[in-house]
């Protein structure tokens, strides 16, 4: 009989606490099948929590460890997203919205060879025009009714949350399921002679050996970069971001109106991020610091935040945007920002943490050899990476703003050469589904034409005119969109009243509608 596997997990946070509950509970809580997992970090270090934004997949991955919504919602004072508002990226006072929702279902092409044929100065912004969602965030109602299921609703959604208050639910949810939790710091890491891993030293706990050791120990990277060597492959000549300078704004009053959404708005040499949550926003500025010094970067945050920018604290995070190719190498596996950083832009952070970690559930090694599947596991990363490049990309490469920033961005010099290569298919053709690989693709092709049109991108189809003559049944399906958009706006609950509800008495009526529903 095979013994379990001993998995040790360095460093905490959301990539450390998410991959150590989601192996407990994946693998068998409780099972002797199931590897002993420790997880050792640092009580002097903490998360760098530079978004707080999630993607839709986020629910999908609460529902597998377990939790509930009204305990996840309440604990990290999390707030509903149902997409993202961009300002000022195509040009200054601009704006569009890319949701969640995937235009509404019509067969064959769908609606947008029928948007694309329309007057170009008569017809509606594309996410308006094809999904009701942008009608429902923009009057800042929630994407669902109170008594809708958990992880569902009316609308597609993820969550804005404080990472530092879902790192410590996952610690006490993982702990609860056998991980244990050890504090101490990580001084040494012994290397056994085949070159894998021997053994992690610390001062509190002595020498800590694993078949299995994952490193989330954040930029340090003390595993799979310090220790093994693997190299860090930049991809800063296409995406020129390298700061942020973050901060948390208050809100001017407890019953301020929450955005269901995060904005993010173009500036001189970057973009700032606005996450709202229960109490507070946050706010940060990611920049390049070739086209702007860090003292100018805070002179546009506090700009941007308006007269309350003199009660808040700021801090500049650098960062070099790229990933390792190694990501596995024999019996450690980086995971989180060990692996790779994007800025924030899309929430994909934590989203590459999910798909890493489902990843080494399928690929965890039970039996036989430690690193058998690493190549694999590899070569999916990198082609996930290399595709994630290209959708961020996207958001900059076709905007018309004059700034240095913005022009370096649209040199095809510093676009991906398969982007450079779609873009010019997409002059004539829609982002169609052969555009994207399943299960290599963070996004789907309808995400790429939320952004490509959004950002006033030409496509010229009058050649295809022909080839889509429903033009009324077209008209008739906007118009029926456009009604249920305006029907939703009604309907649904505001934002801010939803999340006060579950926060106080999670998806159930408040006392006083029980006691009148049973006086009728």
């Amino acid at each position: 009989m095979t013994s379990a596997r001993k998995v040790l997990i360095a460093g905490g946070g959301t990539a450390g606490w998410l991959t150590a509950a989601y192996l407990a509970r994946v693998l068998g809580h409780g099972k002797l099948t199931c590897p002993q997992i420790t997880l050792i970090e640092s009580p002097d270090i903490g998360t760098i929590g530079v978004g707080e934004g999630s993607f839709a997949t986020i629910r999908t991955t609460l529902q597998t460890l377990g939790l509930d919504e009204e305990t996840f919602l309440r604990e990290a004072t999390a707030t509903f997203k149902q997409g993202i508002r961009f300002a000022d990226w195509e040009k200054k006072d601009s704006w569009y919205f890319h949701p969640f929702d995937p235009p509404y279902p019509v067969e064959g092409a769908g609606l947008l060879p029928y948007w694309l044929l329309q007057d170009e100065a008569a017809r509606l912004p594309f996410a308006q025009a094809v999904a009701l969602q942008k009608k429902v965030a923009e009057t800042q109602r929630a994407p669902k009714r109170l008594f809708e299921n958990r992880f569902g609703g009316a609308l597609n959604y993820a969550y804005h949350f404080d990472a530092g208050k879902f790192a410590k639910l996952l610690s006490r949810h993982a702990v609860s399921m056998g991980v244990t939790h050890l504090q101490g710091r990580i001084n040494d890491v012994k290397l056994a002679q085949d070159g894998s891993i021997a053994g992690v030293v610390t001062a509190d706990h002595g020498e800590l050996n694993a078949d299995l050791y994952i490193d989330c120990t954040g930029f340090a990277a003390v595993l799979i970069g310090k220790a093994l060597g693997s190299p860090y492959k930049s991809v800063r000549k296409h995406l020129l971001t390298d700061r942020a300078i973050a901060c948390q704004v208050p809100y001017p009053r407890p019953d301020a109106p929450i955005e269901s959404y995060t904005v993010s708005t173009g500036h001189e040499a970057g973009w700032t991020w606005d996450i709202g949550l229960d109490v507070r926003r946050g706010v940060g500025y990611v920049y390049s610091s070739d086209h702007s010094s860090d003292e100018r970067a805070e002179e546009v945050l506090r700009t941007y935040v308006g007269p309350t920018a003199t009660d808040f604290s700021t801090r500049v995070i650098k960062f070099d945007t790229g990933y390792r190719e190694q990501q596995w190498i024999k019996n450690c596996v980086a995971i989180g920002l060990s692996g790779g950083f994007f800025e924030p832009l899309e929430a994909t952070g934590i989203m590459l943490i999910e798909v890493a970690i489902g990843m080494l559930t399928e690929y965890f090694p039970h039996a036989g050899p430690i690193d058998a599947n690493a190549a694999v596991f590899n070569r999916l990363m990198t082609l996930r990476n290399e595709k994630l490049v290209n959708f961020l990309k996207l958001h900059y490469c076709v905007s018309k703003r004059h700034e240095p920033f913005w022009r370096e961005n649209c040199d095809p010099a510093t676009i991906p050469e398969e982007l450079n290569e779609l873009l010019d298919m997409w002059k004539y053709r829609m982002p169609s589904r052969f555009d994207v690989l399943d299960d290599i693709d963070t996004f789907a092709f309808f995400n790429y034409q939320y952004i490509l049109y959004g950002m006033g991108f030409s496509t010229d189809l009058s050649a295809q005119r022909d080839s889509h003559p429903k033009v009324a049944e077209a008209k008739a399906i906007f118009d029926k969109i456009a009604l249920i958009g305006d029907q939703a706006a009604r309907d649904l609950p505001t934002h801010r009243a939803l999340i006060d509800q579950v926060y106080s008495y999670g998806y159930a009526e408040p006392p006083a509608q029980r006691f009148m529903s049973v006086k009728r």
